[in-house]
């Protein structure tokens, strides 16, 4: 009788060592499609959060919020470290809750679940099941009088005038709306020597953020002091 001839080890390994080849090349391909779906999605949420406050705009004459008692409420802490006023945005979260459908656009895919998305300079909860993790520089001060580069009850075209007539080595002078943030990643540029160590570098999306502007629409921004 013929024997049945089979696979010896030799074979095995050979196409076990493919495989494994194969899956080395296609893993960074795979994760990078990730990224870019979490980074298409983060884009989303800013998206539908400047939405919301321009449907504000036009309910409150044309003022944004000045809820400076809700961010108090929530905590207020300007930090030694980066940041060093307190960006965190759950006050935006409350107040713009009747213009939202979705308590998860407050929350980048790539964030939540991260090292970065579970330090306090960047969750905030404002109940349980609702967590924020934006920054916004522009609402991150409670003082009063309101601080030329804050927007507390400003309307869009007193925030722009403010900006222009304050310069500061932290911003550009903007032309218009189309230049001035309203919302953005966390990130802890690695050139300031007061981020703390295990922080320094650290952006949610790889090399720079998203940025979401005054005008509504959202851009991305390569930034090289983050990894």
């Amino acid at each position: 009788m013929r024997a049945r001839r089979g696979f010896t080890l030799i074979e095995l390994l050979v196409v076990i060592a493919i495989i494994a080849i194969v899956a080395a090349m296609l893993f960074p391909v795979l994760a990078q499609a990730r990224e870019m779906a979490r980074l298409e999605a983060c884009m989303s949420n800013l998206r539908q959060i400047g939405q919301a406050f321009w449907m504000y705009l036009q309910d409150y004459d044309e003022r944004m919020p000045d809820r400076r008692d809700v961010k108090q409420q929530l905590g207020y802490r300007p930090w030694s470290s980066w940041p060093p006023s307190d960006p965190r945005c759950g006050w935006a979260g409350i107040v713009l809750a009747p213009y939202t459908r979705n308590w998860n656009i407050w929350n980048c895919p790539s964030v939540s679940g991260s090292m970065i998305g579970e330090v306090v300079q960047v969750k905030q909860a404002v109940a349980p099941d609702k967590v924020t993790r934006y920054w916004m520089w522009r609402f991150d001060r409670i003082q009063d009088p309101v601080p030329p580069d804050n927007f507390w009850g400003k309307t869009p075209e007193g925030a722009v005038a403010d900006l222009q007539a304050n310069p500061s080595p932290f911003y550009t002078r903007p032309d218009g709306q189309a230049d001035v943030e309203l919302a953005v990643d966390p990130y802890f540029p690695r050139t300031i020597g007061t981020v703390e160590p295990a922080l320094r570098g650290r952006a949610v999306h790889r090399g720079g953020r998203n940025r979401l502007f005054l005008d509504g629409h959202v851009k991305w921004l390569r930034d090289i002091r983050t990894e």
